[in-house]
């Protein structure tokens, strides 16, 4: 039996008007079946699990390079810290934000703690606390993936009904950042830890700091650099790229292009979500070893493409996503 899902706007969708729900499934999210039937036929993949040992020196290389570059620009004019901003910068920033979703897997160390040390350093550039808390729901992510009210990687329906033309989504796509650190805030709130005030206290200090040393145009270009490359900007394509859903019977998408060298390979992502122990740098080996699980899937090559299909696809946008109820993946209706 294939993939049973229901869509209440499903005769919409096919003329090219935007739905009114989002896509329903009535089975488990596929990637533990996939992981199952994977490891079955070829067992030698777990030799790929474990930590990546030369994460920690990228990492530190990535933050290293983009702080100097914002002492660099201290005394340079808002349009040139711009321009470096999103020809530059974003590329840096996105690394990092990548980075700690690596590190939220504990992809570069055997002990969780050195990870979650490493992410609050990796956060630094970012310019706003945010390492320890991404670990917390995304961890949900997967594995509550799709499930209503627990993954908050899917749009609120007061997201879903504001975006509804290619005008409102280019302004969704913009300010998306936002929408991602606020709505888990309004919809599933955690209360912060130990490790969340850590968290702030050792960003606070990293921007005080570049503000006490070189001055608010350095501490600008990092947060402008985080905000550019989150928004209309080809590495941010892949936040629409993962699970917006295209093609009705697929879920989550994976994207074999030139940027998955700077991302940590997070376009293999059906292979992430399959084997998330499997650090970036060797998820490209899984698909090597068992091909015939992932060349059959719809994917892409171009996250820039994947933003202007969003837009401009007029039955596409925020409820362009799978969900389930809890009971359906309590349930374990795997096909």
């Amino acid at each position: 039996m294939g993939h049973q899902w229901k869509h209440n706007g499903e005769e919409e969708k096919e003329e090219g008007v935007m739905a009114s729900d989002f896509f329903w499934s009535y089975t488990d999210e596929p990637h533990a079946s996939r992981r199952k039937l994977i490891l079955s036929k070829y067992p030698q993949i777990r030799h790929l699990f474990g930590p990546d040992p030369f994460a920690s020196l990228q990492i530190a290389g990535v933050v290293f390079i983009q702080i100097w570059t914002a002492a660099f620009l201290s005394n340079e004019s808002w349009l040139k810290i711009l321009i470096v901003a999103y020809f530059f910068g974003s590329f840096l920033n996105n690394n990092l934000f990548l980075a700690i979703h690596e590190l939220s897997h504990n992809l570069a160390f055997s002990t969780p703690v050195y990870n979650r040390w490493l992410g609050i350093f990796a956060n630094l550039p970012i310019g706003v606390p945010m390492s320890v808390t991404f670990q917390k729901y995304h961890l949900e992510h997967h594995r509550y993936q799709g499930v209503d009210g627990v993954d908050m990687d899917i749009p609120s329906r007061a997201e879903a009904f504001l975006v509804r033309n290619a005008f409102t989504k280019s302004i969704w796509v913009i300010m998306q950042l936002f929408f991602y650190a606020l709505r888990p805030l309004f919809l599933k709130p955690k209360p912060p830890g130990l490790w969340e005030f850590v968290n702030l206290i050792v960003q606070a200090g990293l921007d005080v700091g570049v503000v006490y040393l070189w001055g608010w145009k350095a501490l600008g270009y990092l947060m402008l650099s985080t905000f550019v490359g989150g928004g209309m900007h080809p590495m941010a394509g892949h936040f629409i790229s993962e699970h917006y859903v295209f093609n009705p019977s697929q879920e989550t998408y994976s994207y074999y292009g030139p940027l998955n060298l700077m991302t940590w390979n997070v376009g293999y992502h059906n292979e992430h979500h399959d084997f998330p122990r499997i650090p970036g740098n060797k998820l490209h080996k899984l698909k090597e070893i068992a091909p015939e699980y992932y060349d059959g899937l719809d994917s892409y090559r171009s996250w820039s493409q994947v933003i202007y299909m969003y837009i401009m696809d007029g039955a596409v946008g925020p409820f362009s996503r799978m969900k389930r109820s809890l009971s359906v993946k309590s349930n374990g209706k795997s096909e």
